[in-house]
């Protein structure tokens, strides 16, 4: 019986970023938005529908240290709960989001209500937490890995966004404005763990499987999206 050797730690980084081109920064939605297309209406279901993901990260990173027996792993990912909900009240990525759909014109009650936010999103979000509740923590953890890709990504949207939405402004966009130098530091780190801890092929296999389920997550909330505009 013939053995499957692991991927080199060269080969696996490869695989893992050879999935770039799924990530939804290429979906017709965001390029629409990035081109300045976008009318006012959908730009508030994007941020209305957006917010539901943004507000179960916290839930996701919690499920993944509740599955993790490392303790080293644990207090890293610590970090990003406390990141996206703050260490006090009015602080935090949720927080900066809110301020975001605000800024779209959105009132905070309408999307904390969630009353906008289309049945394929809920879905596709859903199953993000569900997966990361029920995989292994080194699967979770890697399906995250779509941050390798978000940080130029997001350089891009702020620029794109202050030159075709005149309403919109920097401090509108402090989610991002925020978050890039993080994304950026995340990236390195957690393909590290997953480097470290997928040593043989099936684990390998599995954590590329992971990262390419999260690009179908993201890609269907677009389409989701996308679909609920156009019934406006």
């Amino acid at each position: 019986m013939s053995t499957v050797h692991p991927m080199s730690p060269a080969e696996f980084t490869g695989a893992l970023r050879g999935l770039q081109h799924r990530y939804w920064g290429s979906h017709p939605f965001h390029q629409r938005m990035h081109a300045g297309e976008l009318t006012a209406q959908e730009l508030r279901l994007w941020a209305a529908n957006r917010w539901y993901y943004q507000c179960v990260l916290p839930r996701k990173d919690a499920a993944i240290i509740s599955n993790c027996p490392i303790p080293e792993i644990r207090r890293i990912w610590l970090d990003r709960i406390v990141y996206h909900d703050g260490a006090v009240e009015g602080e935090g990525g949720a927080e900066r989001w809110l301020r975001l759909c605000a800024a779209v014109g959105l009132d905070r009650a309408e999307v904390l209500d969630e009353r906008h936010v289309a049945p394929g999103v809920r879905f596709a979000v859903d199953a993000y937490v569900a997966f990361a509740r029920t995989k292994p923590w080194v699967e979770a953890v890697a399906s995250g890995l779509t941050e390798m890709f978000a940080g130029h990504l997001m350089q891009q949207r702020v620029a794109d966004v202050l030159a075709n939405y005149s309403w919109i402004s920097r401090a509108d966009l402090a989610y991002f404005t925020n978050r890039i130098d993080k994304v950026s530091g995340e990236g390195k780190d957690t393909l590290d763990i997953v480097v470290q801890h997928c040593v043989t092929r099936e684990q390998q296999e599995k954590a590329v499987s992971a990262l390419s389920f999260k690009c179908d997550v993201l890609w269907s909330m677009l389409d989701a999206i996308e679909r609920a505009a156009a019934k406006e």
